[in-house]
């Protein structure tokens, strides 16, 4: 993604910087090498989120670098001109896999399974439906939905945070974090993909 691909955005053009001015010093690390980086330390997240107590700062830590890993690889490989087909393919699936690792996060912090396997389910239907309609010739990402990536990262976060600052459960509800935050996670969810498919008929709709 490039500056003007989200001009209306300043956090979004922002961060892109940030992430380009950290991929100077790593110009010589293969683009796949931080993409495994990033999966493992969204794997390390989920082991950290376990421990609880202190542990649970660190499995912020390790959600926060799993972002950063995540931006890193696409920055170095258009950088250094190692940008390829099959560097996306994994690039795509390594971000499938650290997103169910976010969940993986909730369960560990209390989530109900039924919740989290919701959650799971309309993750990966959100990006197989804009994968689906983009191969049938859809331009660009047919709308940028609240549940996109960085949401699911930002839940996986305030998860850990919350459980972290009030191990008590979230106010009012008592719930655990990891409840809290798989229903929250759910329900925007369920309105990204609703937001997401009136994009993709609209972009296809001239299509038959």
């Amino acid at each position: 993604m490039h500056e003007h691909d989200v001009s209306g955005s300043a956090l979004a053009v922002g961060w892109l910087r940030a992430i380009h001015l950290l991929a100077r010093p790593l110009l010589g690390v293969p683009p796949d090498v931080l993409t495994g980086c990033g999966v493992l330390s969204a794997a390390a997240a989920v082991w950290l989120a376990s421990l609880g107590g202190d542990a649970l700062w660190l499995a912020l830590a390790a959600i926060v670098a799993t972002g950063i890993f995540d931006g890193l690889d696409g920055a170095v490989a258009l950088r250094t001109g190692r940008a390829r087909p099959l560097g996306a393919v994994l690039d795509a699936a390594s971000d499938r896999l650290t997103e169910l690792c976010f969940v993986a996060v909730l369960f560990v912090l209390g989530a109900p399974g039924a919740w989290c396997a919701a959650m799971a389910a309309l993750l990966l239907l959100h990006e197989y439906v804009r994968a689906r309609a983009q191969a049938a010739g859809l331009r660009g990402a047919g709308a940028i939905t609240v549940a996109e990536r960085p949401t699911r990262l930002v839940v996986a976060a305030v998860a850990v945070t919350g459980a972290a600052l009030a191990p008590g459960g979230t106010p009012w509800t008592g719930w655990p974090w990891g409840t809290t935050c798989a229903v929250l996670g759910t329900g925007l969810s369920v309105i990204g993909l609703a937001h997401l498919w009136v994009g993709v008929a609209r972009g296809l709709g001239g299509r038959g």
